[in-house]
């Protein structure tokens, strides 16, 4: 099945169309940037916009950077603060004339790198998927099975936000090296481990390019390995997230 999947970001807004059977982009990614202040209307535009590039009138899949509980925005830590109690899904499918489907952008990208990427191996134990970019999103998964809207990047690492300290946003405006990036990222996943005992760790989103010159600094024992779709995930995750909803909704 084709659907349009969208990853809203606190710089970018991506789209493509995917095959929710095979977890392949079936276009290339079109991009418009994220409108300055990340407020709803102006969001709901871009939204529009990257819909009718692809003119798609189908269901579309919406990866958002927040707490998402059944198409309730409940938080807003890269996003404008107007979003706190938006009803997500009704706001773009208005805006849209689609029907939309929204999800925390962390849990979208952990549904696409659990069925398609490198937790296909992992459907028994606990997997813990970290997307790094302007913050830093979580998905944790036991048994394959999503636990929903778990924002690690807000657990507090030296009295700040675990994003504020160690996120690519800040790695990149403070000029860290990789050493000084990877042993902050690595207090992170020091202290997942501690609570969770994971049996694996994935990171994702764009600095999951360049995995090894920053992976050598982690103690962690539990093994932790890049995302094989990148920051396609979120797309993929999104659309595959559609696809299911429209489906159970008739």
């Amino acid at each position: 099945m084709e659907i349009l999947g969208l990853d809203i970001g606190g710089s970018g807004i991506k789209g493509a169309m995917v095959d929710t059977v095979s977890g392949k982009l079936l276009t290339d990614r079109y991009r418009i940037d994220t409108p300055d202040g990340a407020e709803p209307s102006d969001v709901a535009r871009t939204v529009h916009q990257i819909c009718q590039y692809f003119q798609h009138s189908g269901p579309v899949g919406v990866g958002f950077p927040a707490i998402v509980q059944h198409g309730i925005v409940l938080s807003a830590a890269n996003i404008s603060k107007n979003w706190i109690g938006q009803n997500l899904n009704v706001l773009l499918s208005q805006e849209t004339e689609n029907h939309i489907f929204s999800l925390n952008d962390a849990d979208a990208a952990g549904i696409a790198e659990m069925k398609f990427g490198v937790g296909q191996e992992y459907l028994k134990g606990v997997v813990i998927l970290l997307t790094i970019g302007t913050g830093i999103g979580s998905a944790i998964f036991t048994d394959g099975v999503l636990v929903p809207n778990t924002e690690f990047g807000h657990m507090k690492i030296r009295g700040k936000d675990a994003e504020d300290r160690a996120s690519d946003a800040v790695r990149q405006e403070n000029d860290l090296s990789w050493k000084k990036w990877g042993e902050r990222f690595n207090e992170i996943l020091v202290t997942l481990e501690a609570l969770f005992s994971p049996d694996l760790f994935v990171i994702g989103g764009g600095i999951s390019k360049k995995f090894e010159k920053y992976a050598k600094y982690f103690t962690v024992q539990t093994k932790t390995i890049p995302a094989l779709l990148l920051n396609q995930a979120g797309i993929i995750g999104a659309a595959m997230f559609a696809k299911e909803q429209s489906e159970l909704s008739g």
